[in-house]
């Protein structure tokens, strides 16, 4: 699996590709490992799913981990771009109560910070989404 990253200003956007099994949860997991360390400045982490097919229960680990790390510093972390058979198994496995889900990585940026949303538009990044 591979999981490139983007800062945009105060937030970071990591976009995976592929399924987030057992192996794509341990790149998924290396991925947004630096947005988590608790002298990190990242106020937001948005996970782009766009590109992903499946997503297993250590994967929704990784989510739920990720999402307890930032909330501890107050920030804010959210997935977007949801295929339908991912966007069910977050619904089923009530995730969507753990992560904010958003339709598209623009609106996740717009709903965490200002200057991410700003700083994304300003580099074309929607016409690459």
């Amino acid at each position: 699996m591979h999981c490139p990253t983007h800062a945009f200003a105060d937030v970071v956007v990591v976009s995976a590709e592929g399924r987030i099994d057992f192996a794509g949860a341990q790149a998924l997991e290396a991925a947004v490992a630096p947005a988590l360390a608790p002298d990190s400045a990242v106020r937001g982490l948005v996970i782009d799913f766009a590109k992903v097919d499946y997503i297993s229960s250590v994967g929704l680990r990784v989510l739920m981990v990720a999402a307890k790390a930032l909330r501890t510093r107050k920030a804010s972390i959210a997935i977007a771009s949801l295929k339908p058979i991912v966007a069910e198994i977050v619904e089923i496995s009530r995730f969507h109560h753990v992560v904010d889900v958003r339709r598209d990585v623009r609106e996740a940026l717009g709903a965490i910070s200002a200057q991410a949303l700003a700083a994304y538009d300003r580099t074309g990044a929607t016409e690459r989404t």
